[in-house]
């Protein structure tokens, strides 16, 4: 009997499984236009007692996915003994534009990186300007953030209940979950004037107030979602079906994750109640009553129940957040930040001039570094930047979750069968566009 080595080497994704051989035998494995070369030995590995091992390609056009990520897979039988994800497909390389970009241009960019939860990532980034800056951002506008990002996690993981269920053969579930997203969406377009990529968080405020009957959007979406979710736990929470595809499946442990630094609801799915609204509040969390949701094996069944909880937490803090929105301005009436309104650049020069700098030069920020942190749907989103003392970050970079969660692949899928995979990849609920910044 012959087994496969266990000792590898990363020399790119051509030659992911390259191995030194006692008798020097090599299988060749084509994938596609990429040759894989395994070496085979005769030294034992754990209690694999085949003869050969396969090396498979799932991705970059693997539907289960969730978009152009690749798995290479190495398969006993249907056993999955190493997985490494392959990224970098998409490459759309925004933190190198956002060091092209002026500071009040650069939420333009950043929205469009976790394309689900857009908001977060716009309030990120004014976060780490404004405190370059160092100014403070009027109490009504910080409220304002924090309701619009309560409701962007609701509908981030609306979309992954639904691809979650779809992709497990729940087929309904895919369309429930994007039709009560849709109420989410047409706020956000109300709100922001668009459904997406909004660039409604800016450095200094928001661009615009809450309009009116914002109070009914807001009030029918907190009455209707916790109803919706007692549909989808009747139809996924006890289903035999559903539980023998996740239960034990994809587990990690709080040691393990927290070697990888993975953060969100699959490390609070080990039990760790780590949050960042709760442990290092970016906004005035701490005036606000919810509870973090954890788990207890870390398996997929566990991260789905979080998730499902954290709706629940979101709906309720989205109540609170309503009901103590402060008056007063938007955005702050700093000079240097804020360009004037839109009535006064038809009556005073000085305005206009005032406009066109602000939208040609942009403003300077002072030279330093800040890191600053969230809590994201899918775990800690950070933005480091650097100002050089001009108007456009010196350095830009993101520290996306998503990223950071596809480590844990490695460890959930080791062990189990390629058709749990699929669960497995669906419970981390990874965004590309986050992950190939």
């Amino acid at each position: 009997m012959t087994t496969v080595d266990p000792r590898r080497t990363d020399e790119g994704a051509q030659k992911m499984f390259r191995r030194e051989s006692t008798d020097e035998r090599e299988l060749a494995v084509e994938q596609g236009h990429v040759t894989q070369k395994a070496v085979i030995t005769s030294e034992p590995w754990g209690d694999i007692d085949d003869d050969e091992t396969m090396i498979i390609n799932m991705g970059p056009q693997h539907p289960s996915t969730h978009g152009v990520l690749r798995l290479m897979l190495e398969l006993d039988g249907e056993t999955v003994l190493r997985c490494k994800p392959v990224v970098g497909y998409l490459h759309t390389g925004m933190e190198k534009t956002g060091e092209t970009l002026a500071y009040f241009q650069g939420c333009t960019n950043t929205t469009r990186m976790d394309y689900l939860s857009p908001m977060h990532n716009e309030l990120v980034f004014s976060l780490a300007t404004e405190k370059l800056l160092g100014v403070e951002v009027p109490s009504r506008a910080t409220w304002i953030r924090m309701l619009m990002i309560e409701l962007n996690r609701i509908s981030s993981h609306l979309v992954w209940v639904a691809t979650q269920g779809m992709d497990m053969g729940a087929i309904s579930m895919m369309m429930y979950g994007f039709r009560e997203r849709e109420m989410i969406l047409a706020f956000f377009e109300k709100v922001s004037g668009l459904r997406m990529n909004h660039n409604y968080i800016r450095p200094g405020g928001v661009c615009a107030d809450l309009p009116e009957g914002w109070r009914a959007d807001v009030s029918h979406i907190c009455d209707t979602i916790p109803k919706k979710l007692d549909e989808y736990e009747a139809l996924l929470t006890d289903n035999p079906i559903f539980l023998e595809r996740t239960v034990g499946v994809g587990a990690i442990t709080t040691d393990e994750a927290l070697a990888l630094g993975i953060t969100g609801p699959i490390l609070r799915a080990t039990g760790l109640p780590w949050d960042l609204r709760r442990t290092e509040p970016p906004l005035p969390y701490e005036q606000l009553e919810f509870d973090v949701v954890t788990g207890q094996t870390g398996d997929v069944y566990d991260r789905y129940l979080v998730r499902m909880a954290e709706m629940r937490e979101s709906v309720r803090l989205v109540r609170q957040i309503a009901d103590r929105m402060p008056p007063g301005d938007f955005r702050v009436q700093d000079k240097k930040i804020t360009p004037p309104p839109r009535e006064r650049i038809d009556q005073s020069m000085e305005a206009l001039i005032h406009h066109f700098k602000l939208f040609t030069e942009g403003f300077k920020v002072p030279p330093g570094e800040i890191y600053v942190a969230i809590e994201s749907p899918r775990g800690e989103l950070g933005c480091y930047l650097v100002s050089d003392g001009t108007s456009k970050p010196y350095r830009l970079h993101i520290r996306g979750p998503s990223f950071v969660n596809l480590q844990a692949l490695s460890v959930m899928m080791e062990g189990s069968l390629i058709a749990d995979s699929i669960a497995t990849i669906a419970s981390v609920d990874p965004v590309m566009g986050e992950v190939d910044r």
